[in-house]
């Protein structure tokens, strides 16, 4: 079952950002991209870094400790070294507010 969290004001995070936030005890990265917000997990499956330190290039998200990257809209390794994926999580906006759905 998912629940959806409120996460930040849709206006806190502009086109283009990633922002990296504690929502419900889990280290969450929110990303805005041309294809719209996404969320995955914010420790890189690789490393042991924030992926929110890291940049946003398109649908990419680059990782700051050994430059793996992955993809922001289903967590797919782009390009090693990482081998894992990240987790995705389903977002919505509601009421001006970015949504993240994570599992119970």
């Amino acid at each position: 079952m998912t629940t959806f969290h409120r996460a930040v004001p849709e206006s806190d995070l502009p086109d283009g950002k990633m922002l990296g936030l504690e929502i419900a005890g889990r280290d969450v990265l929110l990303c805005r991209s041309r294809d719209g917000i996404h969320a995955l997990d914010n420790l890189c499956t690789h490393g042991t870094a924030r992926l929110s330190e890291g940049r946003l290039r398109g649908v990419r998200v680059i990782c700051p400790l050994h430059g793996a990257s992955f993809d922001c809209r289903s967590g797919a390794v782009l390009a090693p070294p990482a081998r894992d994926p990240q987790t995705a999580y389903e977002t919505r906006l509601a009421d001006g507010w970015i949504e993240v759905g994570l599992p119970d």
